[in-house]
Order: C-alpha cells, then structure tokens, then sequence
C-alpha cells in the first residue's frame, strides 16, 4: 500500500478539528457544554470503546484504523 501525500497533525491542529468537528455536529453550546462535561466528570474509556466498536470485528477495526492511519 502506497501512502502519498499524508499530513501528520500536531496536537494543536487536533483539537482545532475536533472543535471544528464538535461544533459543526452539535453548534456552538452543546459543543461547550459538551466539552465542560468531559472536564468535570470521570470518563470511562472502556465503556466508550464498547460503544463505538460494538458488533465489529477486530480485523474491520484495523482495516479502518490502516484507512486513516497518519504515520
């Protein structure tokens, strides 16, 4: 697989499109109050990750992560 032309995001430019990103989904106060939640209370990162990869294989999890791999 031949990788050209790939841009390695800083962290600054990161969270730029994250808030971007936040904003465009959610507009401006959810976007904040959203962003003032993860702040305040306690994340738990395993139950996220059940979420998003629910009903995936491991090999479409890595299959989609070498689309979008940046390194």
């Amino acid at each position: 697989m031949k990788m050209e032309n790939i841009e390695v995001m800083d962290d600054v430019e990161i969270r730029i499109k994250g808030i971007e990103a936040l904003n465009q989904a959610l507009g401006p106060s959810a976007a904040l109050r959203f962003l003032t939640l993860l702040h305040r209370e306690p994340t738990d990162y395993v139950e996220i990750s059940r979420r998003l990869y629910e009903g995936q294989t491991v090999d479409e999890i890595f299959e989609r992560a070498k689309k979008h791999w940046r390194g």
